[in-house]
């Protein structure tokens, strides 16, 4: 787990503002109980998660495809080649949804704006040398290839049986409020 306590608290308000601000459907089956809190997913969300990851085409279409997502100080990060149809979406209308899920014991949904992530970027080197070292090679190496992160605005976190999962996964539940 990469979070500082100030990007575990910043994750944490998003989730909060998140879960208070959703519809009466969402509130009943993501219920206190089952909200995973910001440690919680960094701690899940560590390594590589296959995430659905959805845009909008020109003409306002949704399209949906999978990328290799990496949670990375509670920021989803992913790599795709620049002449993809999901990179010209997000270059040109960056608002998208992702979602990770594992059956119904897991899911973790996002919405929030994704972008290339700049060379000047404080975490740029950071983030191609941890990818660089997870898949043996440098993603800049696979042709025409950046770097996306996608900043959460809105996320919520959901576990059917939180406790007996973290447990499973060796993790405490976060009693923070």
């Amino acid at each position: 787990m990469l979070e500082t306590k100030a990007e575990l608290q910043h994750l944490q308000e998003i989730l909060d503002a998140s879960r208070e601000g959703a519809t009466g459907h969402l509130r009943s089956i993501v219920t206190e109980l089952q909200s995973l809190r910001a440690e919680e997913i960094a701690s899940l969300m560590s390594g590589m998660r296959t995430l659905c990851l959805a845009t909008v085409s020109a003409r306002g279409e949704p399209r949906v495809s999978g990328v290799d997502g990496h949670f990375r100080h509670a920021r989803w990060v992913f790599t795709t080649s620049l002449s993809s149809a999901k990179a010209r979406h997000v270059r040109a209308r960056p608002a998208v949804s992702a979602a990770y899920l594992e059956g119904d014991e897991i899911g973790v949904f996002t919405h929030g704006n994704a972008y290339v992530l700049a060379t000047d970027d404080e975490d740029y080197d950071a983030t191609l040398g941890y990818l660089t070292k997870f898949y043996g090679s440098s993603p800049l190496s696979w042709g025409d290839t950046a770097l996306f992160r996608l900043e959460p605005t809105w996320m919520v976190g959901y576990a059917a049986d939180r406790e007996g999962l973290l447990a499973a996964r060796g993790l405490q539940p976060d009693q923070s409020p």
